[in-house]
């Protein structure tokens, strides 16, 4: 680390630091092996909305499967092939690759990548007053390795035997023995390289960022003065930096047991009646060590969202964030118990009832700084002049889905509860909602927000409204459902069930999730036509479009290899200072404006809040 923390040396805070970036620059240097922090964002938000776009086609192909179990679709064969689509009927393979290769997706390349990787890199440099990232070299290097674990997960689709088809979490012993099933071969060893190749980049990255926080922010901006946004993607990185080690030891050890006759996750298994020569291992272990990962993962893609909200709600409700140091203190508190608490996940899987009530306490207890952000954002709101663009719109969704899904995870946190109801569409419910429909609108709302920065253009607003209104209607109706038919028992993860007719009443419900999920799916192009539409035609930017306060809006619309042509502006303030009024004897507020930039000085006749 400290290799790159002698770069920070190289930022002259008042002047041109030059690292060559007046020269002219090539196609490739300047688009293609770009080491401008904009340009690299560009290229995690289209790489990880790529992904996302193959993602949702997925799960609409496996809940077309769900909503009419064994019928002949045409798309099935055009996307599938014969071979796993025979006659058009999706097999049971089939529809166990798609959901594992959706869930692999989503979480991992659109919503740890593509929310973190695109906001970190925009963001970091612009909000704390830096040219660039500590290591600019590094943080291109971080993009391709995130490019080429892209492209070898996307391979895996299409080899013999097929994707991976074990599930997200690819347990053992599916994941550990080739034999397994047809989605047990090379699928799952190029599965298990991607993500190898993917956690390298996400370490280089959260080094980056860390070092770049800690070390490259501009005369006056103290830790306090931070917005938000950047807080949370820098605890995310430091949670990154602690987990992500953990599932690499893990897959590095499935590919030992897979490939080199070693046994940690694998004892006594039979194939066919023969005897595997397996032993002392234990499929639990690699529990431990996927959920050690797996739920600071969720936080891991969900802080950056929470920053994102607080930023855009604090600038549209035009006040001051509530509780600014509340929230660093449970932005800070959700990252240390998410730690430890990766035991409910395997409420099911034999543990000792005692160790079971402790996970139950600190899943409780995580959910005392989660609120406090909730409570802040909806006090932010209360008796705000609010502006509704379609960024604020996706930020008070997002509120909405964090609170509902939260409320189920105090179910799914209470082991006696959880057992009930552990491999249901219940728990499909909680985390789609609490995780990825929460980061989606975080996502979607850092877009809207930040186009400008991103593209020096404006999106469509009109277009922005319908986006949000059909995603937020059509979210819930695809989630919401799946708590009752969960609470009934309907188990997750099967391909169909129509050899019980128990859930036979349940089949309705399962085609109005599915017209619910085409919709919401299909309402995306909006939000994409309007993407690639406003870059080029969009109505051009102003310098600060959504008058905010913070540093990046100080920037030049055009892009600056460097972020700022002159001096590099020093902080004076803290990142909220909104509501503001002209009184008489002042001359820090210009009249008609309600907000003051950090980079305005103090005023003899203004005392400084303490915040």
């Amino acid at each position: 680390m400290s290799a790159i923390a002698n770069a920070s040396v190289a930022q002259d805070h008042h002047g041109h630091d030059d690292h060559g970036h007046h020269h002219k620059e090539s196609f490739i240097t300047k688009y293609v092996f770009s080491q401008d922090h904009k340009m690299i964002a560009k290229q995690f938000l289209f790489t990880g909305l790529a992904m996302g776009v193959i993602g949702i086609l997925m799960s609409i192909l496996f809940r077309i499967q769900l909503a009419w179990p064994e019928q002949s679709f045409e798309i099935f064969r055009f996307f599938l092939g014969e071979k796993y689509a025979t006659d058009g009927v999706m097999n049971a393979d089939s529809y166990l690759a798609l959901v594992t290769m959706h869930g692999t997706i989503m979480v991992f390349f659109v919503l740890t990548a593509g929310l973190s990787g695109t906001f970190s890199n925009l963001l970091i440099p612009l909000q704390i007053g830096a040219r660039d990232m500590a290591s600019g070299f590094m943080n291109m290097l971080s993009y391709w390795i995130f490019f080429l674990s892209s492209i070898i997960m996307l391979i895996s689709l299409f080899v013999e035997g097929g994707a991976a088809s074990s599930g997200w979490t690819v347990y053992p012993p599916l994941s550990a023995l080739p034999e397994a099933i047809p989605g047990s071969g090379t699928g799952m060893t190029l599965w298990l390289i991607a993500m190898a190749l993917f956690i390298a980049q996400s370490l280089m990255g959260s080094l980056n960022y860390i070092v770049t926080v800690l070390n490259l922010r501009t005369e006056g901006m103290s830790m306090t003065r931070l917005p938000l946004t950047i807080w949370a993607l820098f605890v995310t990185a430091i949670i990154g930096v602690v987990s992500f080690p953990v599932l690499l030891s893990a897959a590095l050890m499935l590919i030992m047991d897979r490939s080199f006759g070693t046994s940690f996750f694998l004892s006594d298994i039979y194939i066919k009646g023969e005897v595997l020569a397996h032993q002392g291992g234990s499929p639990v272990l690699y529990e431990h060590l996927f959920w050690f990962l797996g739920h600071p993962e969720v936080y891991i893609v969900i802080l950056p969202a929470m920053g994102i909200v607080s930023e855009i709600m604090s600038t549209n409700s035009r006040k001051p964030i509530f509780g600014y140091r509340a929230m660093i203190t449970s932005i800070l508190a959700i990252a240390f118990l998410s730690t430890i608490v990766w035991g409910h996940h395997m409420f099911v899987s034999g543990m000792n009832p005692f160790l079971g009530s402790v996970f139950t306490f600190t899943t409780l207890l995580i959910a005392i700084p989660s609120a406090v952000k909730a409570f802040n954002w909806i006090t932010t709101l209360w008796k705000g002049n609010i502006q509704m663009n379609p960024g604020m719109l996706f930020s008070i969704g997002m509120v909405s889905t964090f609170i509902t899904g939260g409320l189920t995870g105090i179910i799914l946190g209470d082991s006696t509860l959880d057992i009930n109801v552990h491999d249901t569409y219940f728990v499909i419910a909680h985390f789609h909602l609490v995780m990825g429909i929460s980061a989606l609108y975080g996502f979607f709302a850092g877009v809207y927000h930040w186009f400008p920065k991103f593209f020096g253009r404006m999106m469509n607003k009109n277009l922005g409204y319908v986006h949000f209104w059909i995603t937020a209607i059509g979210s819930y109706g695809v989630f919401f459902p799946m708590h009752f038919i969960g609470l009934a028992g309907l188990p997750r993860r099967y391909y169909t069930n129509t050899a019980f007719p128990y859930f036979d009443d349940m089949a309705d419900v399962q085609i109005l999730i599915t017209v619910c999920a085409i919709v919401t799916a299909l309402i995306q192009i909006v939000f994409i036509y309007n993407l690639i539409h406003s870059i080029f035609y969009g109505k051009k930017a102003t310098q600060n479009p959504w008058n905010a306060t913070t540093l990046e809006w100080t920037t030049p619309v055009e892009h600056v290899h460097g972020n700022w042509p002159g001096e590099i502006p020093t902080v004076h303030r803290w990142a909220y200072d909104y509501s503001k009024t002209n009184k008489e004897g002042t001359d820090y507020v210009i009249p008609g404006q309600d907000y003051v930039m950090q980079d305005v000085p103090l005023q003899d006749n203004e005392e400084e809040l303490n915040h």
